[in-house]
């Protein structure tokens, strides 16, 4: 066991890399680009190669999730990426909360191409805004959300929207869905981690035990009562994060023959609950680690 936590984790098929070629290739075709974030980990979905793709282009922050992430913490976030962001708004794209507010955020952030456009009697031309960010943040969501309909694939899983294709969203405005684009190494294990506890690494590249003990491991510090209060265990606060997961299975009935505990099907529930929500509302980032 003790081999296994200390492995990192690390996943860049090969889509990825042509992803971003193709951010590239398509930049000059747009006005604008929103780059769709995971509330509960703000920072660390935030691919650092993009600004530099990206360039000057007028950008939207989504921190996507919210109504999964700790208010407080979302309400920080929203005021730190304002100071580098001209444009920063906290959504669900599955409910579409938030979202009412996208069209006025991106008239005023591309009001002077707007000016532009009617300057050149082109009033009429279609806005085009790139959707960006890393797998399974919710950028098909948001674009299904935006057109009323579900034409963008959605799964909450990393790696399904493969192609980049352009969707009209009504108001004069055509979305870019791209692939989500990771970055080759994580220099930090955290955010490695926290990828992968979000579902944005495939789970199918991780081992799902040591991912679940490494989340137990942050929950016993900053959220152990979250776990008193859904799995009805107590006194852990001395234990390893694997004795806290035996627990867990214990407490669910989950056994092998012999009576004991199957620790692996701990680690599915407990990875599908805190993705869920069922854990409460929690974020992971926090400024000035």
């Amino acid at each position: 066991m003790a081999d296994s936590v200390k492995q990192t984790v690390q996943w860049f098929p090969g889509h990825m890399a042509r992803t971003r070629r193709k951010i590239k290739e398509f930049l000059p075709q747009v006005d604008a680009v929103t780059e769709v974030l995971d509330a509960r980990v703000p920072e660390s979905s935030r691919n650092p190669e993009l600004s530099a793709l990206i360039g000057d282009k007028p950008r939207i922050v989504l921190l996507n999730k919210c109504d999964v992430a700790d208010e407080k913490a979302t309400a920080r976030w929203v005021a730190y990426y304002k100071k580098s962001c001209a444009a920063v708004l906290p959504v669900d794209c599955k409910s579409g909360r938030g979202l009412q507010q996208f069209v006025p955020l991106l008239r005023e952030a591309l009001r002077d191409r707007i000016a532009k456009n009617e300057a050149r009697g082109m009033a009429g031309k279609p806005l085009r805004i790139m959707v960006v960010g890393i797998p399974n943040t919710g950028k098909s969501s948001f674009i299904n959300k935006m057109a009323g309909r579900n034409r963008a694939e959605t799964a909450d899983k990393a790696g399904v929207t493969r192609q980049s294709r352009w969707f009209s969203v009504g108001g004069g405005i055509e979305l870019l869905d791209t692939p989500g684009v990771l970055w080759p190494k994580f220099d930090d294990p955290k955010v490695g981690d926290r990828l992968a506890f979000i579902g944005s690494v495939k789970d199918t590249v991780v081992d799902t035990e040591m991912l679940a003990i490494r989340l137990l491991e942050v929950m016993k510090t900053d959220y152990a009562d979250r776990l008193t209060a859904r799995y009805k265990i107590t006194d852990f606060a001395d234990c390893e994060a694997f004795e806290v997961l035996e627990q867990i299975a214990r407490k669910r009935g989950m056994l092998l023959r012999g009576g004991e505990v199957d620790t692996m099907r701990a680690s599915v529930m407990l990875l599908d609950e805190y993705r869920g929500g069922k854990l409460g509302k929690i974020t992971l980032d926090r400024l000035g680690e």
